[in-house]
């Protein structure tokens, strides 16, 4: 673990680290926030940490206190934030869960932590909790953000819970004195950096309702090495949030954000609303997950569709060009990464000539095309960290050739989360970035998922990713049995993901060990592998591959829907609705021809890889029933739900 790389001084936990720099630079921006009438409000820090204060005292004065466990139903918002500090600055411990979530869900997860007291976002999410109260039984004061009706109301009243409006608490704590204002902050002190400050429950791919304890040691140990990963990043830039807050990936960069001085802007994960909203404030990043970028992407592919031919040729050869003008550019600068040593100047030779040739016709390109494209993003954009999932290859290299840089991140919610993340001054591909300084990774043999020899695998051998650090999971809430499953006694965990590591220490992500499939003649498939190939096609929305015991690998197939009627349009297929196109003997032949080209043996898949048959599925996944808020894949259920269909594929 590399020592030199961390900065200290941070304070020891996170509302001292706010405070901190509160006092650094009172009024810069923090939230940047649109009013009804579609106009950005900034709110200083100064601001933002007085709403703070003010809430802490009025949450202190409806019986919140140091160790308390309070729920937090909802979605990203300014209120949040507030009310995340607000909590932690008196010690109390945030249990939050997005207003995508069941009810029951919501249910468990209150009961299960013994939350006296939830937010939420509006009266909907109150209502969950309203179907069946006698599975909340210790719940008994509800804080709203947004005002209910009446009927939600009285049916609180009738179930013994008392409702608070968010706008009451704040206009009630305008009234703290200084010496109550003092006192919330003397207790700042005495917050121990191993207190857990919150509890996210993550059910990950198993549909097993886990409580990861997070503290606030485990948030400060990232934010302590993140200039190193974001060092692109200048006090005052502002980020465009978009994703869910209470996920562990926005979570713990709301918090390095704050360390890196910057502020955040609010806006959702729909692409024009984005769009609309970067011409607004003209934020330098973001995060987001990739089916937001790969959405994006297809959003400008269908723009240029619809222009005339000789713009949609200028377009696709200034793509061509670039990606091969951006390969000579890695070459030159050091950019791809070795599995196998040897050394870097075999690239640079290779990459000379080429990116010296290449270079005039790609700054035309520059001019014509790319520039115009970023310009869509607000034209003051440094960088994006793609995490939650694999980045498609394809959408990776478009964004990087038409000069957006997108960094890809790798981590789990029981590391807080970050693992790592690529440099934004030297990103190379084909891995999801540098190992924080905070870790200590290593990459063992395996076996059915289990490690067979703790023996440090050396760069390019693959096995299972463990990890070690501070930012380690305090463990399951209530469960130790299950925390002493992933944790050993020297402080490993097991990630459960399939890797590598690079001469440089890079990391490489190559699937769930878990997730891999044994044919009956032995074979061993990864499914992760082949479905990021069958994603990369623009007709495909997502894949699931099966084939667990059977002598063969087959597909489920979710279609781009949007894609498929553009695509029969413009091939004058005749249907009468979009189930009877599916079955087309176009477009059979269409998604064939897609598979066949992405997974055989020029793209480097075995035969037994292939895909032999394949099914569509009439509608996409849901989220928290066939995946979870990471987006992942849950197998077990999809086995389940579409028993029949995969049954179809094996007949």
């Amino acid at each position: 673990m590399d020592t030199s790389k961390f900065e200290k001084n941070l304070g020891s936990n996170l509302p001292l680290l706010l405070k901190n720099k509160v006092q650094k630079i009172p009024h810069a921006t923090l939230q940047a926030v649109k009013n009804k009438s579609g106009i950005f409000v900034r709110y200083t820090y100064s601001q933002v940490y007085q709403h703070i204060i003010e809430l802490a005292y009025s949450l202190k004065k409806i019986g919140i206190k140091k160790g308390d466990r309070v729920g937090l139903m909802s979605d990203n918002r300014r209120e949040w934030l507030i009310t995340d500090f607000a909590l932690l600055s008196l010690g109390a411990c945030d249990v939050p869960r997005g207003c995508d979530s069941m009810g029951v869900e919501m249910r468990f997860i209150l009961n299960f932590s013994e939350c006296e007291v939830s937010f939420f976002e509006n009266a909907r999410q109150l209502q969950k909790i309203l179907e069946k109260t006698d599975e909340v039984p210790l719940l008994k004061k509800a804080v709203l953000f947004d005002h209910a009706d009446e009927k939600t109301l009285e049916a609180a009243k009738n179930a013994g819970i008392e409702v608070f409006y968010y706008s009451t608490l704040e206009s009630e704590g305008t009234e703290v004195s200084k010496e109550e204002w003092l006192a919330i902050e003397k207790g700042m002190e005495e917050i121990s950096k191993d207190d857990v400050a919150t509890i996210i429950f993550t059910s990950g791919t198993t549909g097993v309702p886990k409580g990861v304890q997070l503290t606030h040691d485990n948030y400060l140990a990232q934010c302590e090495v993140c200039r190193s990963a974001l060092s692109l990043m200048q006090s005052g830039d502002l980020w465009l949030t978009v994703l869910p807050i209470w996920h562990s990936f926005e979570r713990a960069f709301c918090y390095m954000v704050i360390t890196l001085e910057g502020g955040f802007a609010y806006s959702k994960p729909i692409a024009s609303v984005m769009l609309q909203d970067m011409q607004l404030v003209q934020p330098q990043w973001m995060n987001g997950v990739p089916r937001l970028w790969e959405s994006i992407a297809q959003g400008i592919f269908r723009e240029i569709k619809k222009q005339s031919a000789l713009n949609r040729f200028i377009f696709e050869f200034s793509l061509a060009y670039g990606k091969i003008y951006y390969k000579a550019k890695q070459l030159f600068f050091g950019m791809r990464c070795r599995y196998s040593w040897y050394p870097r100047v075999f690239d640079y030779l290779l990459g000379f000539i080429p990116f010296i040739l290449l270079w005039p016709g790609y700054f035309l390109c520059e001019q014509l095309v790319f520039s115009r494209i970023r310009e869509k993003f607000g034209g003051k954009f440094r960088a994006a960290i793609s995490g939650g999932g694999a980045l498609q290859p394809e959408i990776e290299e478009f964004f990087n050739v038409i000069g957006f840089k997108l960094l890809e991140g790798y981590g789990m919610t029981e590391t807080a989360p970050v693992i790592s993340v690529r440099n934004s001054k030297k990103p190379r591909l084909n891995n999801v970035g540098l190992v924080f300084p905070s870790f200590d990774v290593k990459i063992v043999a395996e076996k059915d998922g289990q490690i067979a020899d703790k023996t440090p695998l050396k760069p390019g051998k693959k096995g299972l990713v463990l990890v070690r650090g501070r930012q380690i999971m305090k463990g399951y809430y209530k469960r130790d049995d299950l925390t002493e499953q992933i944790i050993d006694k020297d402080g490993w965990l097991n990630t459960g993901d399939l890797g590598m590591i690079s001469c440089d220490n890079e990391l490489k992500i190559l699937g769930r060990a878990k997730d891999t499939i044994v044919l009956l003649g032995g074979e061993n498939i990864e499914p992760g592998v082949i479905e990021k190939a069958l994603n990369a096609s623009q007709y495909i929305e997502r894949s699931v591959v099966v084939g667990q015991d059977q002598k063969y690998v087959g597909a489920l197939i979710i279609p781009d829907q949007s894609n498929v009627l553009l695509y029969a349009e413009e091939n004058n297929i005749l249907y009468d609705n979009y189930e009877n196109l599916l079955e087309t003997n176009e477009i059979q032949n269409l998604f064939r021809s897609e598979i066949d080209s992405l997974v055989n043996a020029k793209t480097g898949f075995r035969t037994c890889e292939r895909i032999f048959k394949f099914v569509f599925l009439k509608k996409s996944l849901e989220l928290n029933k066939e995946i979870n808020a990471k987006q992942e894949l849950m197998r077990h259920k999809i086995s389940k739900f579409y028993k029949k269909e995969i049954a179809e594929i094996f007949k």
